[in-house]
């Protein structure tokens, strides 16, 4: 107990010296950032004035100490006091040029390559639309730190040889009478005033815990072990709905921290006050509750005694995954159903007016064709199928390797090259060569099933470009296209199985509505992060993120 009330009073003492040094700092960076926002701004409505009265003429002979920069409407830069415009990027994209373009006046810091420094930018936007930007130098927060490092740290080694003193005499004092107590025979001679209530009731308690401590104290600590430990919610009640019992998982479901007195209708779930209203009358009771991302099963069971019901236990069990698999599992069905249905139509149709000889010998090979095509759809959707069920439940064995995305991915579009030459769609390859660890049968379908959708969904004459590149420790590829895009509204549920954006659409062009789900399974698989970027009638990107270290 020393211990701890030292180490308490220490830690407390170094946490405040810490807390005041840090929030100084912060408040002294943030007041000086905005001041010297404030000088920018003012300087910059200086320079502003001269350049509307006489042009750039009025910058090439200002003297000033900040860099000021003039950016056209395009993002060209056209004036640099420090740089040779013609050897500068464009500043179209600088957050500062955006928002001044947008907003009339924007602002924005950069830190330097020292992470001590750091670069302010203010800009206002001219009359004629073109941007005029002023920049200074100021230090950073860690540059302030490292300025007053040297007395902070001689006040904090003096504060803590204090705070280290006062917690050890403090805890000394406090602890000695309390350790010095014999806890069999505790005599208030040998303590001090304030501990007399401690010791009068120690005594108390002395003479019937060695009559109790046995049978009672292991009946809760069973009791205690079993109930806390379990998920689910267990409560028990008399007949006039008092809690006698219950661990933490049923108090919360009822929206308590600790156990009530007992449970009142209006202020517990209806499912569980109906169901402990049945039990009370006798009756076994089963419901579902379901709340905001978990169903729970109610269960509840009277408790008799001389043949009257005295009571009822209560059990709140989660079976969430269980309701999300039986209705996954229903759903499934009924797609596949429908999905299998509608080509098994066709086929069925075309087989019997061939039976029956209603078709003309020029007409067969037309009906044979379509009977073909159905068949390749149903062969399409059953693999698509096949190969969820080996994602989901990982019952083959697969060997990773070493993957250049960059060469798999050329790879598929040379093989959709033609499919995409029949619309006149134009494949792009962007990027270099990037390899992970991964599965390669899974990465092909991935990217396959990216680029086949963004030729099928896509604009006569349109394009589909993919790009594999490096952002700091993951390999992005994304597939990007021209092609109808996909509302907000139903951006979410494209990979869900056999959702179709445009169900006329994916019927036209032969899709399962398997193909994204896939995607999203072999994401899964690899660990990889999956976005979609997409705006009806412009077109959208896919973006598939692996880390570096993939490992399937």
């Amino acid at each position: 107990m020393t211990g701890k009330i030292f180490r308490s009073c220490f830690l407390v003492g170094l946490a405040v010296m810490i807390l005041c040094t840090g929030l100084f700092v912060a408040v002294m960076a943030s007041q000086y950032e905005e001041e010297v926002y404030q000088q920018l701004q003012e300087e910059l409505a200086y320079v502003k004035h001269g350049m509307e009265e006489s042009g750039q003429a009025y910058l090439t002979g200002l003297q000033t100490t900040q860099r000021l920069t003039w950016v056209d409407t395009d993002g060209t830069v056209l004036y640099d006091s420090v740089a040779d415009p013609a050897t500068m990027e464009n500043h179209g994209d600088r957050a500062e040029i955006r928002q001044a373009m947008e907003e009339g006046s924007g602002q924005g810091k950069h830190l330097s390559n020292t992470l001590l420094q750091k670069n302010l930018y203010y800009a206002a936007r001219l009359s004629d639309g073109t941007v005029l930007r002023i920049s200074c130098v100021e230090t950073t927060v860690g540059a302030l730190i490292l300025g007053v490092l040297q007395p902070v740290l001689w006040i904090l080694v003096l504060a803590l040889i204090l705070s280290g003193i006062l917690a050890s005499r403090l805890s000394r004092q406090i602890t000695k009478p309390i350790n010095s107590l014999d806890l069999e025979n505790p005599r208030l001679d040998e303590t001090y005033e304030e501990l007399f209530p401690l010791v009068s009731r120690l005594r108390e308690q002395n003479r019937t815990i060695g009559r109790q401590m046995d049978a009672l104290g292991r009946r809760q600590r069973e009791f205690a072990a079993l109930a806390e430990n379990m998920s689910e919610g267990v409560l028990l009640i008399d007949s006039r709905y008092h809690v006698l019992s219950g661990n933490q998982s049923a108090f919360h479901l009822l929206g308590e921290k600790q156990q009530p007195e007992s449970i009142r209708q209006g202020t517990c779930r209806r499912e569980i006050w109906e169901a402990a209203g049945k039990a009370l009358a006798g009756r076994h009771a089963e419901t579902l509750m379901r709340g905001e991302s978990h169903i729970f099963e109610i269960l509840a069971s009277p408790v008799t005694a001389n043949g009257q019901v005295t009571g009822a236990v209560i059990l709140m069990v989660d079976v969430t995954e269980r309701e999300e698999r039986e209705s996954l599992r229903r759903e499934f069905s009924a797609n596949v159903s429908h999905e299998l249905k509608t080509p098994l139509t066709s086929i069925s149709g075309f087989a019997e007016l061939m039976k029956e000889g209603l078709v003309e010998a020029d007409k067969m090979r037309e009906f044979a064709g379509d009977i073909y095509k159905e068949c390749g759809q149903l062969i399409a959707l059953i693999d698509d199928i096949m190969k969820l069920s080996r994602l989901d439940e990982g019952s083959e064995e697969l060997s990773a390797e070493r993957v250049d995305l960059y060469d798999l991915s050329q790879k598929i579009l040379q093989e959709l090259t033609p499919v995409a030459a029949k619309r006149g769609i134009s494949l792009h390859m962007e990027g270099g060569r990037q390899t992970i660890q991964g599965v390669w049968r899974i990465l092909h379908e991935m990217i396959y099933n990216l680029c086949d959708n963004a030729i099928k969904y896509n604009k006569d004459g349109g394009a589909v470009t993919v790009r594999v590149t490096e952002e700091e420790d993951q390999v992005v590829v994304s597939v990007e296209d021209t092609g109808i895009g996909i509302s907000e509204g139903q951006q979410d549920r494209v990979f869900e199985r056999f959702y179709r954006v445009d169900k006329s659409h994916s019927r036209r062009v032969g899709g399962t509505g398997l193909g994204l789900s896939i995607v999203k399974h072999g994401a899964q698989y690899h660990n990889a992060q999956l976005s979609l970027d997409s705006e009806p009638g412009a077109g959208t990107t896919i973006t598939l993120r692996f880390p570096k270290q993939s490992a399937a």
